[in-house]
């Protein structure tokens, strides 16, 4: 099937304990706006980022975009192998807000962790997850037509083309309002899952549009980003660059 026949029929049926190793920056062609996705083995997810494959690679620090909050320290690493891409996010934190008991409910108005992945930028559709404290998922692929967007959830979401997900606190207790130390996200986004996007999978030199933020609640909302937005997370022109090792 032709690219164009392939988006057209896509359009129509529309209308993405922590490692205490290596606490550098990812450093390997990271600039303002790119960073080396290094591959790795696949391996089990379990929510506290002790996978020694966790170990090869370095933090991403996401900047608060409200200087004026209380600032707690946000980082990320990020892994892909042969069937999908990682992240674990390390979420320093003082108080778990965080109520919601079920996937895909608006989990942004509650402490949460987001990635966005925009794999061909010739065609303006890209994946969003976002992962609550509670181990609570929202995956959805956003159509973007100049600003005008909504989100559709996944089709025959089982098997091979779920994600794999796992949190955890420290400090504290895993209970809505706990004061705690921070929270741990971890989880796998298989490619199949993101089917039928071009440019999946990766492969050495490819190059994906993406971001990656954190909401905190504790003094409001407060947002942080890997590469900062001015509106919404949704801005997908000011997504940084994941080159694949």
């Amino acid at each position: 099937m032709g690219k164009n026949i392939l988006y057209a029929l896509f359009s129509f049926c529309l209308f993405m304990r922590i490692s205490s190793g290596n606490n550098e920056l990812l450093a390997a062609n990271q600039d303002h706006d790119s960073v080396t996705v290094l591959k790795c083995k696949d391996f089990k997810i379990t929510g506290d980022g002790l996978s020694d494959q966790w170990n090869t690679t370095g933090w991403i620090t996401l900047p608060q975009q409200d200087p004026n909050s209380l600032t707690y320290k946000t980082t990320v690493k990020v892994l892909y192998s042969g069937t999908g891409i990682y992240f674990l996010f390390n979420c320093e934190d003082k108080k778990l807000t965080s109520s919601m008991k079920a996937d895909n409910l608006n989990l942004w108005e509650e402490d949460v962790v987001e990635v966005f992945l925009w794999p061909d930028e010739d065609f303006p559709v890209y994946f969003e997850y976002e992962l609550s404290p509670f181990n609570f998922e929202l995956p959805i692929i956003v159509p973007n037509n100049k600003g005008n967007f909504l989100g559709w959830l996944p089709w025959h979401y089982e098997g091979d083309r779920r994600t794999q997900h796992a949190t955890s606190v420290t400090g504290g207790k895993m209970e809505s309002g706990s004061p705690i130390s921070g929270w741990i996200a971890e989880f796998f986004i298989p490619y199949k899952l993101l089917t039928p996007l071009s440019n999946v999978p990766p492969v050495p030199g490819t190059r994906w549009r993406a971001n990656m933020y954190r909401i905190d609640y504790d003094n409001g909302e407060v947002p942080y980003a890997w590469q900062k937005t001015s509106k919404t997370f949704h801005e997908y022109n000011k997504f940084g660059i994941f080159i694949f090792e």
